[in-house]
């Protein structure tokens, strides 16, 4: 079976993260075959003390890029989980402006996918965290 021929659009996914995960508080700003970008709007519960974006925080940007870029290119698979999330924190993100999370598939296998998330503070071009990831992927029924 040819993967790619499942690709997701941004709009199925938009609907699939509503009615699957309505909890879910991200925006989808654009995906590609094997690419998304999220941004998330930082508020007061995103903030540990001394006024920064909580490292939680930035470990679910980076989970939920590589899942958005994941279901755009293999399809609306909800139970594709992740089994593997190594993170760097590189700067102070800023409390005042989105984090933006840029993700790039780097393998795509039949069962594990690997991919890399460079997260921003909006407007800013040095990252501020840097992750990667693998998820599993259950077979694929054609």
């Amino acid at each position: 079976m040819n993967i790619s021929s499942n690709m997701s659009t941004k709009e199925q996914l938009v609907n699939f993260f509503k009615n699957e995960f309505p909890q879910a508080n991200f925006i989808i700003d654009n995906v590609g075959e094997k690419s998304a970008t999220i941004r998330k709007k930082v508020s007061i519960e995103h903030l540990r003390p001394g006024g920064t974006v909580s490292g939680p925080t930035l470990m679910e940007v980076a989970d939920t890029a590589l899942y958005v870029a994941i279901l755009a290119k293999i399809g609306l698979v909800a139970l594709a989980v992740t089994t593997n999330l190594n993170i760097n924190f590189l700067r102070k993100p800023s409390p005042e402006k989105d984090i933006i999370a840029d993700c790039k598939l780097i393998k795509v296998g039949k069962s594990l996918i690997i991919g890399e998330v460079s997260i921003f503070s909006e407007g800013d071009p040095e990252p501020v965290a840097h992750a990667v990831g693998t998820y599993a992927i259950p077979p694929i029924k054609s």
